[in-house]
């Protein structure tokens, strides 16, 4: 049997590699993300898609409807069933459906969205 001896320089290093690798980890999910101007904020129920709850009100996503999860990676809207999110959002130009959405972070929530009425963050759920 063959064994490596660690070293004391090859375990720090090991150490420093993971804690950077946490940090970063923890950077990247308290990042506050850019939106557009025109997008507005409202809270998001997915009913059975593309059906939907925008504000309490019945709306519609649009075909090809781009979801974005709190890491800003794509998510399906069928994903979302049921579920009562914070999103910002912004409506196709021609039909009016909605287009981009995006589920928010807490941080992201307590920012004021221009165009939008202010609430609390717990006006959302």
């Amino acid at each position: 049997m063959h064994t490596t001896p660690h070293t004391p320089i090859s375990l720090a290093f090991r150490f420093a590699v993971a804690a950077l690798l946490l940090a970063a980890s923890g950077l990247a999910s308290a990042q506050i993300r850019e939106f557009p101007a025109n997008a507005l904020r409202g809270k998001l129920q997915v009913l059975q898609p593309p059906d939907i709850l925008l504000d309490g009100k019945a709306d519609r996503l649009a075909p090809g409807a781009r979801i974005r999860n709190i890491t800003n990676n794509f998510t399906v809207s069928g994903a979302l069933v049921g579920q009562t999110l914070a999103v910002n959002y912004v409506r196709e130009p021609s039909t009016g459906l909605v287009f981009d959405v995006w589920v928010l972070t807490a941080d992201e929530i307590a920012l004021p969205r221009p165009n939008t009425p202010k609430r609390r963050w717990f006006e959302f759920f």
